[in-house]
């Protein structure tokens, strides 16, 4: 597997119980979650009738739930390196009937052929996994399947770390962390995990390498303490 994919992988914690607790857990979110899937529906709207929407880093398929309901002629390729979360997810997508739409793939961007030209993608709290070295390279797996046009969209935590304001946003984001289930020891070490174990990039460096990827008019459109939303086209 190429670098740059290798990057791309969930942490190992991703294993069969987290899988089973991934939603129980975001579920005390559900006021952020369906603020920016109901952008992201927004954003995508102009897409073509039968559009095809590739998902990168599916985890339990919550982003092809929220298009599917609203457009049931999209089809969709959901990818993801844990055998463990896309059995949930096609669990949750055989029960909402819209499992026969979908391919899912175990695996990364690079397991999916460049030719399959995609009218969309959604990279969806997957960025910030992606070390720096690797983070254009998977910006770019991304872009080499989508069609000229093609919209990709990609929800990061992303926030300049030696911002005057970093210290106060960490605060509201240890809360953010506390709602989901984080230990009081992992909300201590949050500012080391943001610095040295994800991949953290500012705007500025998030805007910046979308552009050399090849990407036209990056648009910031979400923010939810340091969970941002971006959208560009190919």
């Amino acid at each position: 597997m190429p670098e740059s994919d290798r990057g791309s992988a969930r942490p190992a914690f991703f294993n069969q119980g987290m899988a089973a607790k991934y939603d129980e857990n975001n579920s005390r979110l559900a006021a952020i979650a369906d603020s920016l899937h109901f952008l992201v529906r927004l954003i995508l709207e102009d897409l073509p009738h039968r559009a095809r929407i590739l998902c990168v880093g599916i985890g339990t398929g919550a982003e092809i739930l929220s298009l599917a309901k609203s457009h049931a002629e999209w089809s969709f390729v959901g990818v993801d390196p844990s055998a463990e979360m896309l059995a949930v997810c096609r669990e949750r997508l055989e029960r909402a009937d819209v499992l026969g739409r979908c391919e899912l793939v175990r695996g990364y961007v690079r397991d999916v052929p460049e030719g399959a030209e995609f009218d969309a993608a959604l990279s969806i709290l997957v960025a910030h996994f992606v070390g720096l070295q690797d983070r254009m390279g998977f910006y770019r797996a991304i872009h080499d399947r989508l069609k000229p046009g093609g919209c990709f969209v990609s929800a990061e935590i992303c926030h300049d770390l030696e911002s005057a304001d970093c210290p106060s946003m960490l605060e509201n984001w240890a809360r953010v962390q506390a709602l989901m289930g984080a230990t009081p020891d992992s909300l201590k070490s949050l500012p080391d995990t943001l610095r040295n174990t994800l991949c953290v990039l500012s705007p500025g460096n998030t805007e910046a390498l979308l552009r050399a990827t090849g990407y036209e008019l990056p648009v910031q459109f979400f923010q939810a303490f340091l969970l941002r939303g971006w959208y560009a086209l190919k």
